[in-house]
């Protein structure tokens, strides 16, 4: 049972949302279950929260290595928490104006935003400024020219990294205009646009193939391993 009702309730909601979409008279079935979606989402998040909590405080308690970064972690996330419900510095909304707590948090002024702009931004500008070296690294093990498939791969790197600079239009500036398109920026132009644009739409395809495949399997009851466990 504790695998059969999931299974059979996850088969129905999907139906009927995906029925909803084409059967007029099944759109009030689709909408139901949107909001019964909107409800365990939230459910979700509480659930997240206290399972973060859990996993910190215990680390703190028990003092594993790392414990420090545990502070910071839930020191944050409560910080956050209490900004946002608290809606510091936010103005009630025009609509209604006599409920002070009807402003969003994304309202221009507000603690959670600066919060955002001025603490979450720059931490993650930094992270990645940091992986544009890794990147780099791994990009020079990659590019070796070891077979075809790695030559080919190099030079596409470099029309691409020379391309976008303007060390390629130093280097490829002087070719005249009946040859403009051997130019650096332009090559970059022509590889982003044909060879990356397809390569994308197939990967693209290919995804919405597969997800499409999984739903069905799912709905039919063919992949029960969401239940855990095997497909049994």
């Amino acid at each position: 049972m504790k695998r059969v009702i999931p299974l059979w309730i996850a088969v129905i909601a999907g139906f009927g949302i995906l029925f909803s979409s084409f059967i007029p008279v099944a759109e009030r079935a689709g909408e139901m279950f949107a909001d019964i979606f909107s409800v365990i989402a939230a459910i979700a998040f509480i659930l997240g929260a206290l399972s973060l909590a859990k996993q910190h405080l215990g680390k703190l308690s028990r003092r594993e290595a790392g414990w420090g970064y545990s502070i910071i972690t839930f020191g944050t996330f409560i910080a956050m928490l209490f900004i946002g419900m608290s809606k510091i510095g936010i103005h009630p909304n025009t609509q209604y104006p006599q409920a002070p707590y009807s402003g969003g948090n994304d309202t221009e002024g507000s603690a959670f935003m600066w919060m955002y702009e001025y603490v979450m931004t720059p931490l993650t500008s930094t992270m990645f400024a940091l992986l544009a070296f890794f990147v780099a690294s791994a990009a020079f093990r990659a590019f070796r020219a070891k077979n075809t498939e790695a030559v080919l791969l190099l030079i596409t790197a470099f029309i691409i990294l020379l391309g976008r600079t303007f060390a390629g239009v130093l280097l490829t500036g002087w070719l005249p205009d009946w040859a403009s398109g051997l130019r650096l920026e332009n090559l970059s132009v022509y590889v982003m646009q044909v060879f990356n644009t397809a390569g994308s739409r197939a990967i693209m395809i290919g995804i919405a193939l597969g997800v499409a495949a999984t739903g069905l399997r799912i709905l039919f009851g063919l992949d029960r391993s969401w239940l855990g466990g095997g497909d049994a």
